[in-house]
């Protein structure tokens, strides 16, 4: 039995929220104007760095605080 890897980002802990890096970053593509938080498999993180890469979906500007 294998454990499917999953990738959580949470708005809540990002230093750029509600900055306008926000507005261009990825959960914010994906989730709309109000994110929360972002679940992906490993797969879907794969899929998703291939679409960055080719400037399809905007690139991830997370950058956790240090609360």
């Amino acid at each position: 039995m294998t454990k499917e890897i999953e990738l959580s980002i949470s708005c809540n802990d990002c230093v750029r929220r509600s900055t306008p890096d926000c507005s261009d970053c990825l959960v914010s593509f994906v989730l709309g104007e109000t994110p929360d938080e972002l679940v992906m498999t490993a797969k879907e993180a794969e899929v998703v760095q291939l679409f960055t890469s080719e400037g399809l979906v905007p690139t991830l500007k997370f950058h956790r605080s240090s609360r």
